[in-house]
């Protein structure tokens, strides 16, 4: 039996790899103040090749890839469930009920199911204490009723609105390990049957205006929230992802314009159904119902009492998290991706400054500024670690050939519509972009590219940063700002890594760039997230079939990268049918939270181990090191 066979039939843990080879590194090597100066064009983004297992920021072993239905850590690390499902958020709230017999109005004051992005914010001058901003993306029928089907009514559809959104939770420290605080005034959900308001360009436009709202300002709900952002100001972003899933018309030969199929409407939704018993679903009854979602909100977690806001001026699209920045002259930046096979990468630029002196004068900075999108060049052609030059594309009303001509009557319209807008700039169409995050140490940019099986199919050309045909395993761009201003038009990028399977293909493309081995092989890089010391963290939402293109890579996992050297380790493996998602840290990094969504979604898990009725539940986990050190280090 070869190693790959046995693999597939046992856990991982006995893998043998090769050694780690070395490998060509970004731009961080050289440090920022070699980019301070220059031409854009004279610079390169790679630098000197190091061999590998040189990192002095990892300092932990590489774990092996595994199959087990729990958590694998590296020696010395412990984990602990934060919260999980159906978990509720006041003293006197109503127990999770494992049969699925419970009702909306339970669901709406417990924990939301399969939680993802999150973030942290610390209360001034306490240390041992925080709020946590969780998003809820979608949920499971398979275990939401007693049925496990689809839902067959309005109170169903209204119970699985109710898992989705955003739970905002108060933590605190004790004796060195992090704890849920059931009870505090802080704890809420914004779900899907909350009241939202819409702000920015698009509000008001006739099409967001609907039969319950004429005036096209407030929304109710948030569903299917993907990843997040976290303003400087303390307020929490939200991103709603694949909300036209959840859309479908009782005309089953209902014609969709241009607009309606170029976000994914169909008759027949894509199994969520809920417009066969809720009618705001119902696309031949409410058409614009699908334009007032697919924004990203902005939350106030220490304000209970606050309604969250659609900031439309950042533009409608399947958002994956938004990543904040700020231009030399103080400008807020959000880059954000559209997390479909050939769509685009943004970035929103606010036209005032913001005050760090007065967050609440921030409240409003993101409903006034200018939306870009991404073009990059077709690189220099390396096969490990390609590179090349991009630039950013204003989506105005007016300019860029954005306008009547082009289907576009004013700005509002260019937003509700941006995939349009950014097709007439011919922006590149790139492999699902998810996560994007910014380096704290030299301001570098990162973006997963998941994968994306049409690649070279429906006029998506190989090449630049999409370098392979039918990509089933995905890549990490990066990009450096012309003179490390967020602000700027134009950037260099290269692919920090190219996912792969050398111990099934031999070499690029299928293998993987050269650091990518058979000991930290992973597919569809998702979630990311930097730590103060600079580690970038990847989290993984991919096949864990462990067979065929993806034997020996076991379940889904979260690695550990050296941006330096390129170097990558695996941190942890997650249990049976997971995606491993969401990520952040206390504040003296000595606990990393992360999330495990959807363990056991088709089965076969019983996550987390300790609850009694083992009906698989979505959970936050806190890791940290049993000698109290930083994690990671």
């Amino acid at each position: 039996m070869s190693l790959l066979e046995e693999n597939q039939s046992t856990d991982l843990e006995n893998m043998v790899g090769l050694s780690r080879r070395g490998f060509i590194s970004a731009g961080a090597l050289c440090g920022a103040a070699m980019f301070l100066g220059g031409n854009l064009l004279s610079r390169s983004v790679l630098a000197a090749s190091v061999s590998a297992g040189t990192s002095k920021l990892l300092g932990f072993d590489s774990i092996p890839a595994a199959t087990r239905d729990t958590i694998s850590l590296p020696p010395g690390y412990k984990s602990s469930v934060l919260i999980s499902w159906g978990q509720p958020l006041q003293k006197d709230g109503p127990a999770f009920d494992p049969s699925g017999n419970g009702t909306a109005e339970q669901q709406e004051v417990q924990f939301g199911d399969n939680n993802d992005g999150m973030s942290l914010f610390e209360f001034p001058a306490e240390q041992d204490r925080a709020l946590m901003a969780i998003n809820n993306e979608y949920t499971n029928y398979r275990y939401l009723y007693p049925h496990g089907g689809m839902p067959q009514s309005a109170d169903e559809v209204r119970k699985a609105l109710a898992c989705e959104g955003v739970s905002v939770i108060e933590v605190r420290r004790q004796n060195g390990q992090w704890h849920f605080v059931q009870g505090s005034r802080y704890n809420r959900r914004i779900h899907g049957n909350a009241p939202i308001d819409l702000s920015g360009p698009a509000a008001g436009h006739t099409l967001v205006k609907t039969s319950a709202d004429p005036q096209g300002k407030h929304v109710l709900g948030t569903f299917q929230n993907c990843a997040n952002g976290k303003t400087p100001w303390g307020t929490y972003l939200t991103c709603e992802e694949n909300f036209t899933d959840c859309f479908g018309s009782s005309n089953a030969e209902q014609k969709f314009d241009a607009a309606q199929k170029r976000y994914g409407a169909v008759a027949a939704s894509k199994e969520i159904n809920w417009h066969q018993h809720d009618e705001r679903f119902d696309l031949a009854k409410h058409p614009n119902e699908l334009n007032r979602h697919g924004w990203v909100v902005e939350i106030d977690p220490f304000d209970p009492q606050s309604t969250p806001v659609k900031r439309t001026a950042l533009g409608r699209f399947k958002h994956e998290n938004a990543a904040l920045a700020e231009t030399h002259d103080g400008h807020a930046v959000v880059y954000m991706g559209d997390d479909e096979r050939g769509e685009f990468i943004y970035k929103f630029v606010s036209r005032d400054k913001i005050n760090h002196k007065d967050p609440k004068a921030n409240r409003d900075l993101l409903d006034h500024g200018t939306l870009y999108v991404a073009r990059f060049d077709a690189g220099d052609g390396n096969a490990d670690h390609p590179k090349g030059q991009g630039e950013w594309i204003e989506l105005t009303h007016g300019k860029n050939g954005i306008d009547a001509s082009s289907g576009f009557a004013d700005q509002a319209q260019v937003l509700i519509h941006a995939r349009l807008a950014a097709s007439v700039v011919k922006a590149t169409r790139m492999d699902r972009p998810e996560w994007i995050v910014v380096s704290p140490k030299d301001g570098q940019v990162y973006c997963t590219l998941t994968n994306n099986a049409k690649r070279g199919e429906d006029g998506q050309p190989v090449g630049g940063p999409n370098p392979r045909e039918k990509n089933l395993y995905g890549q990490i761009l990066r990009w450096r700002t012309e003179r490390d201003d967020h602000g700027a038009k134009t950037f260099s990028w290269d692919l920090f890594v190219v996912a792969g399977n050398p111990g099934v293909h031999a070499g690029t493309p299928k293998g993987g760039s050269s650091n990518i081995t058979p000991q930290n092989m992973f597919n569809s890089p998702d979630g990311l997230g930097f730590d103060n010391a600079g580690r970038l963290w990847i989290l993984t939402d991919g096949d864990s079939s462990n067979a065929g293109d993806f034997a020996g890579m076991g379940n889904n996992q979260m690695l550990c990268a050296d941006p330096l050297t390129g170097e990558i380790r695996r941190f942890m493996v997650g249990p049976v049918g997971c995606e491993v998602t969401g990520i952040s840290f206390s504040p003296d990094q000595k606990t990393l939270f992360v999330g495990i969504q959807h363990p056991g979604e088709n089965g076969g898990s019983t996550f987390p181990e300790h609850l009694p009725d083992g009906k698989p539940r979505s959970s936050v986990m806190a890791i940290s090191r049993e000698d109290g050190g930083i994690v990671g280090a």
